[in-house]
């Protein structure tokens, strides 16, 4: 099974980091925080990856291109212009990276990335999000669920999305941060059946994944929804960045199950 993840927005509330590197590449503990999440997934036995690139996409597809360099001791050799790599800590992973267009909104993306995936049953997630999900259970759920679509529910304390979920966690409506706090919300971890595709409108850059595709799927009866009463953080701006950093310096990382 493939993990597609959104990679590609301009991350402006996290300014003072994404002048200089797009969102998903910004740091915990000296690797970006898309490495973290794909090291969720790995560990779960997910290995293959379709990353939505879009805002300096050149700097993920560079970090991955030559990812054992990055990870791994090496002597250059100038004079015979030759390059020897020592203990290569490499990963066993696939990354496709896909180019959806600089200002493409969410659903776009995806929509974009149909032909990676196939006719097949995918997971997908937001390339700036961690939590100490059990992928394996969202799956297992998703599957006892019949439903096309399953997202992972939380219920922090603040103003976020909202979701009505019945007594056998069907998503009865879907409304994106309304007032109010306590709510259950979307904490960006989707199993999804290909017949998600047919919600997302081609050739549509403006299509936000968020609006009208999950409202459409929710209403239609086709959504379930995972409760997580673990841990999960998004980093939408600095102080996350730095809270998470603290968490990984002082070895307490809940997200880190590898």
């Amino acid at each position: 099974m493939k993990a597609v993840i959104l990679a590609g927005g301009f991350g402006s509330r996290l300014s003072e980091e994404t002048n200089s590197v797009p969102k998903p590449m910004v740091e915990i503990g000296g690797k970006p925080i898309l490495w973290h999440i794909m090291k969720i997934y790995s560990y779960y036995g997910v290995n293959e990856f379709i990353i939505c690139c879009g805002y300096k996409q050149y700097m993920i597809k560079e970090y991955f291109a030559n990812y054992f360099r990055h990870n791994s001791d090496m002597t250059v050799d100038l004079a015979s212009n030759s390059v020897i790599v020592h203990d290569n800590h490499s990963e066993n992973w696939k990354v496709t990276m896909v180019d959806t267009g600089l200002y493409t909104m969410t659903g776009g993306r995806i929509r974009k990335i149909r032909k990676y995936v196939g006719n097949e049953r995918f997971l997908l997630t937001y390339g700036d999000g961690v939590a100490d999900l059990n992928i394996t259970d969202t799956i297992t759920a998703h599957e006892n669920s019949n439903a096309i679509l399953s997202l992972t529910a939380y219920k922090p304390i603040g103003k976020f999305g909202m979701l009505e979920i019945d007594t056998d966690n069907m998503v009865k409506s879907f409304l994106e941060k309304p007032d109010g706090d306590g709510n259950w919300i979307n904490a960006g971890f989707f199993v999804c059946e290909p017949e998600v595709f047919d919600y997302l409108p081609e050739n549509d850059d403006t299509c936000v994944f968020e609006k009208k595709p999950l409202e459409e799927i929710a209403a239609a009866g086709k959504m379930h929804a995972y409760k997580h009463s673990g841990f999960w953080k998004p980093m939408d701006i600095l102080r996350d960045n730095l809270e998470l950093n603290d968490l990984w310096s002082q070895g307490i990382a809940p997200w880190k199950v590898w």
